[in-house]
């Protein structure tokens, strides 16, 4: 089994870089019931801009509860609410979701800081691997879908923990590098830790 994270820090935040140019910064908090998380990105992509917030919730075992997401573009503000009942069962603004049944976790793709929830849930022992489908909310118009993606622990480099990790819908894969809390600190073309 893998070794626990240590504790979350009090912030943290990213560069992007390669896809977008911006920045993250995120804020946790323990709670009775497991993690708060809130943080804001900023960012101009193909030349335009936006700026999504987020309030995240999970319970003890790192599942997604809730994800309050709003944003400001040119085209306007958009907000969504996702609610989960961390047995797989999520409702999108109130209405039920079966398109993400299955998923645990909420993936922002406006955040680095995302990718922590798979890999704290699952304790992946080094070779092991896992699919996380996620609740995946596009930057742009905070639409949701379902996003399958895949998750393999790789060997530990020095006291950082690597993943491999794949998401087949963007021909994407990388090799994710985390700290000792389990934050992402380099993103391969998409973010770099700054703090």
């Amino acid at each position: 089994m893998m070794p626990s994270f240590d504790e979350m820090p009090a912030t943290a935040a990213w560069a992007h870089q390669g896809a977008r140019s911006g920045f993250e910064v995120a804020y946790f908090e323990r709670t009775g019931s497991g993690h708060r998380i809130e943080g804001c990105t900023t960012a101009v992509e193909e030349g335009h801009t936006w700026c999504v917030t987020y309030d995240i919730t999970l319970d003890s075992e790192w599942r997604t509860r809730t994800a309050h997401v709003t944003s400001r573009s040119g085209e306007g503000r958009r907000s969504v609410r996702l609610e989960a009942d961390g047995a797989g069962h999520w409702l999108v603004n109130g209405e039920p979701a079966p398109h993400l049944d299955g998923c645990h976790d909420v993936d922002l793709e406006s955040s680095a800081m995302t990718n922590a929830f798979p890999v704290h849930r699952l304790a992946l022992p080094i070779g092991a691997h896992a699919a996380t489908p996620a609740a995946y909310v596009r930057a742009a118009d905070l639409s949701v879908r379902r996003l399958e993606q895949k998750y393999l622990r790789a060997p530990d480099r020095g006291s950082h923990r690597c993943f491999d990790y794949t998401a087949p819908a963007f021909d994407f894969s990388c090799r994710l590098i985390y700290d000792a809390s389990g934050l992402v600190l380099d993103y391969p073309g998409i973010a770099a830790r700054a703090v």
